[in-house]
């Protein structure tokens, strides 16, 4: 069979590429797709499927290696899904460091032989490019190196032509090669010459990104489970019950148009097609699982009581007929359950026993429990709580999401957006969201919290514990020279945080020249005692100005001064060659009724050579300034750290939609 395996020319699915290659499986390699696209495996009988992992499994079943699926499929499926989670962004030394202790005792992921999650993990550790080569030259991570050289060369053939195919220094995607008509060694070139482009079109099968984000906030959160469990693991079963519930009576087929079919429920208005034989029911549902024509135009709805006052019983639709792949099953399946059908179902059959649910599904609670009683399953209780809702704050995933799809944010995890990833990053710490739940209580009254509150709790956690540095606006400083400073600099050793010894030292340089705040410099006048914060006081003598702009303080030290007695308490930096630059990113307040274009503000900044040391994801004070969460740690001198400023709690603050 003639296999085409179409995606983004700028991210091409090196896990698919390789597993073929070592399976043995022909692939015509055709890069066309546009930018964002899954993967997609065209047979020659004109059926195809969608996504990386459904292409996988497709790829391992038809591989003549007997472990590469069969060993242990759930073990293998877990890799499949965590593998690209967990190898990607800032959890890659985390995951490096995890993969290590793994395999220090095995000689493949699962099982006894190489398997599909060998694969994809050694996949996607190659194609970060150079990020995993300088890791691997190292010895921080023995087992997992042995284990990856091993793959590679067992499998040197196959493998050395797709990465060298495909990645480049860089990563995936960012070699040269291939070329639209560059031909992969050993795999087969599109040669068929129909390319369709179909502007604006897009692949009508669920995105999974849904999915792998409450899972990433899951583990954000702290949250262990024993196992993830996808209704899609019930189909056949949520099938069985369909049928059974046509046969008893208690469901059937409806072709009514969908706008008239809306009508009569609201009119509670008896479907024409409520009353057919059980016959003529299994027949269009026989259409319907085959995704005829005819079974796209039809649902299956269960038959409960048009007549009652709450709509959700009247007649709600369980099953509906859809052609198009699904984004975990791939084209098996062409009917697929709804959400009021599936969920009591897989609620009941998993031994859950108490549904917690928030509470704008009230309305349909009795539906939930007469569904149940129709399919003969126990009952599982409901327990109802209100929704959390913050002031001037879109939550609705569908109304984010349209801010992603149209690049207005940078994706799930912009530290705008009111998600567990957003937030964090934006600098909240864990303990002080879920403090902040735990004082609401499991309310079934309408919670509408202002973020202040949220943020309040958060600077009592980090205050206390995180390290204090220094910086100063790069466009708004003004030198201040002491005329009787040190002649050389000279270095002290002072605590990062004066009551937290656990924040560690820093090194403060002290010198004859030092930059101030231009707020401060400002608000001096001639003759004024300040006091230089961790140095002592000194006396301003000169102020020179430009067109009323202050340019230039020139002042001398008076340690022996009483910090008591002055009104300025200013910080500085020592004019040094060692100040790391930096990019403060706040967010802006105004974005209330209506999207600014800007919701950003980017400041640029000194900051003490200390600053260096600042791990991604560390909280720091810089003083007098607030606090701040380290997106970008220090690379190198040309690139500036990028810090988010964490609100207080003082001020109204906003995410997206807000």
């Amino acid at each position: 069979m003639e296999l085409k395996l179409a995606f983004p020319q700028d991210s091409p699915p090196l896990s698919i590429i390789s597993a073929a290659k070592i399976a043995g499986v022909l692939l015509i390699i055709d890069p066309t797709l546009a930018s964002g696209s899954v993967p997609t495996l065209h047979f020659s009988s004109g059926d195809f499927i969608h996504g990386v992992n459904t292409i996988l499994r497709y790829i391992a079943r038809a591989a003549s290696l007997s472990s590469f699926y069969g060993q242990d499929d759930i073990q293998v499926d877990q890799w499949l899904e965590y593998a690209p989670l967990i190898l990607s962004g800032s959890e890659f030394e985390a995951a490096c460091l995890f993969l290590d202790g793994y395999l220090a005792s095995r000689t493949f992921l699962v099982g006894y032989g190489l398997s599909i999650a060998d694969i994809v993990v050694w996949s996607n550790l190659t194609g970060t490019g150079q990020r995993w080569e300088s890791l691997r030259r190292s010895k921080k991570y023995q087992s997992l190196v042995r284990w990856f050289n091993s793959v590679a060369a067992d499998y040197a053939d196959a493998l050395d032509e797709v990465t060298s195919a495909y990645v480049g220094k860089r990563g995936i995607g960012k070699s040269p090669a291939p070329s639209l008509k560059e031909k992969v060694p050993g795999l087969k070139e599109n040669t068929s010459g129909h390319e369709i482009d179909l502007p604006g079109a897009k692949v009508g099968e669920e995105s999974n990104e849904f999915v792998e984000n409450v899972l990433k906030d899951i583990e954000t959160l702290g949250v262990k489970y024993d196992v993830v469990t996808y209704t899609s693991d019930n189909f056949p079963k949520l099938m069985e019950m369909a049928e059974s519930l046509i046969k008893q009576g208690k469901a059937y087929v409806d072709d009514t148009p969908k706008e008239q079919m809306r009508s009569e429920r609201m009119d509670g208005v008896e479907s024409k097609r409520r009353n057919s034989t059980v016959e003529e029911n299994l027949s269009l549902w026989k259409e319907m699982v085959n995704g005829t024509k005819r079974g796209t135009e039809c649902c299956v709805r269960g038959k409960l009581d048009m007549q009652d006052p709450n709509k959700s019983l009247r007649d709600p639709v369980y099953y509906r007929c859809n052609p198009d792949p699904h984004h975990r099953v791939g084209s098996k399946y062409k009917v697929y359950p709804t959400y009021d059908f599936a969920c009591p179902f897989v609620d009941a059959l998993e031994g859950v026993t108490h549904a917690l649910r928030s509470s704008e599904y009230h309305d349909r609670n009795a539906q939930y429990y007469r569904i149940l009683q129709d399919m003969g399953l126990r009952r599982v209780e409901i327990y109802e709580f209100s929704r959390l809702n913050m002031v001037y704050t879109v939550l609705s995933k569908r109304k984010l999401l349209w801010f992603v799809q149209n690049n207005m944010v940078e994706d799930w995890t912009d530290a705008r957006f009111p998600t567990v990833q957003g937030i964090v990053r934006r600098g909240l710490k864990i303990e002080a969201l879920i403090q902040f739940i735990l004082e609401q209580g499991a309310s079934k009254n309408l919670n509408l919290m202002e973020w202040d509150k949220l943020w309040t709790i958060n600077k009592k956690i980090v205050d206390p514990v995180c390290g204090r540095h220094t910086a100063v606006l790069k466009d708004k400083r003004v030198l201040l020279t002491l005329t009787n400073g040190p002649e050389e600099p000279f270095v002290r050793i002072l605590p990062r945080h004066k009551k937290h010894e656990g924040a560690g030292k820093k090194a403060t340089t002290f010198a004859n020249r030092i930059w101030l705040e231009y707020a401060d410099a400002s608000v001096v006048s001639v003759g004024e005692e300040v006091t230089l914060m961790d140095w002592g006081n000194a006396i301003i003598r000169e102020i020179k100005t430009d067109d009323g702009t202050v340019t230039q303080l020139v002042g001398e030290l008076h340690l022996e001064g009483s910090v008591k007695m002055t009104k300025l308490k200013l910080t500085w930096l020592s004019d040094i060659e060692d100040l790391v630059s930096l990019s403060l990113l706040e967010e802006d307040e105004d974005f209330l009724d209506n999207l600014n274009p800007c919701t950003r503000r980017e400041a640029l900044a000194l900051g003490d050579p200390n600053m260096r040391n600042v791990k991604k994801g560390e909280v720091i004070q810089l003083e007098r300034k607030g606090y701040y969460r380290c997106d970008v740690p220090f690379i190198r001198s040309s690139k500036p750290i990028m810090l988010f400023a964490i609100p207080d709690g003082r001020q109204k603050s906003t995410s997206i939609g807000a």
